[in-house]
């Protein structure tokens, strides 16, 4: 609760996770939305956290936030914010001097805070969190671009924007590694002329790595051009029993408080000469159940937990 208003904060991976592949993310984050979106359920902003310790914004983080970009879409970019984190790891001096680069170089984030992006600063304190939530509270929540692509417009996941950056990017890194694997060959041979047993066999080994990963790297360029709609109707499917059964659980719950109240409202009545103070408690107790009565879990963490539960990851 924040001013008197429920917000609900989701939390995605990054696209450098250590334990899931970018297809992997990507495929959860567009699941995630594109539900969501279906439940007519919009975001009313989204923040990107960049690390202002980082001593420069190297190739993973640009690739990243492009990705980031083609997820959003440049039409919802006025509803999303910059946020700088980790200030006490620099000096001032430092961390002001990257942040003006950041804001003013057209590779990093000039052309997004151009179309209406907001770049501001976490300190690590409750009041600096609040204070960046109430700059999205008024916001006019929008659709983001992967969930008009996938939901209004039908596409499939590598059609968007966001798989079809992130298949090019796999397409590049392959060819690199393939680049690699010819300069390893003519090594190789180099190596078998010369009779040279001891570079020959750190040639082979350098060169089944690199084997592997193109093996990897196939490996999503496959996965992100199929299974999502499979996935999507699982995903639709398990929403629909969870929705059924925490009906069930709530109308279970429901009898349970009703019986509850009904005991307790029997029972200030016999009390009804007990002091003022007892009264107010069981009027606090009565209050509580209703309130208790009434509530459901969230959307956002029904979707999550059908996810978790749909995906093999």
């Amino acid at each position: 609760m924040l001013d008197g208003r429920s917000v609900t904060l989701i939390d995605t991976p990054g696209f450098d996770d250590t334990n899931r592949s970018d297809t992997e993310i990507l495929r959860m984050i567009a699941h995630f939305l594109s539900t969501a979106y279906e439940r007519d359920q919009k975001l009313a902003g989204v923040i990107y956290i960049h690390r202002i310790s980082d001593f420069r914004m190297g190739g993973i983080s640009t690739r990243n936030f492009r990705m980031f970009r083609q997820l959003c879409g440049d039409d919802t970019l006025k509803n999303v914010i910059i946020l700088t984190n980790m200030w006490g790891e620099v000096s001032k001096s430092v961390g002001e001097a990257r942040e003006r680069e950041l804001a003013s170089d057209g590779l990093f984030f000039k052309p997004v805070l151009e179309k209406g992006a907001q770049m501001l600063r976490h300190d690590h304190t409750l009041e600096s969190a609040q204070a960046i939530i109430r700059r999205l509270l008024d916001n006019n929540p929008q659709a983001l671009q992967i969930q008009r692509e996938i939901v209004n417009e039908k596409k499939d996941i590598l059609q968007t924007a966001a798989g079809t950056e992130l298949n090019k990017e796999l397409l590049a890194e392959k060819e690199r590694h393939r680049k690699e694997m010819m300069d390893l060959q003519q090594e190789w041979q180099a190596a078998m002329d010369a009779k040279d047993e001891e570079t020959r066999r750190e040639i082979e080994a350098e060169a089944r790595k690199l084997q592997k990963e193109m093996d990897r790297i196939d490996t999503e360029s496959k996965q992100l051009a199929s299974n999502f709609q499979r996935e999507k109707a699982e995903l639709v499917q398990r929403m629909k029993d969870m929705d059924a059964e925490a009906k069930r659980e709530q109308q279970q719950m429901q009898e349970q408080f009703r019986s509850q109240i009904e005991q307790l409202e029997n029972q200030r009545r016999m009390d009804a000469d007990q002091s003022r103070q007892r009264q107010e408690e069981y009027a606090r107790q009565i209050a509580d159940l209703a309130r208790q009565c009434k509530r459901r879990g969230g959307l956002f963490g029904r979707i999550g937990c059908a996810i978790d539960r749909v995906l093999p990851f």
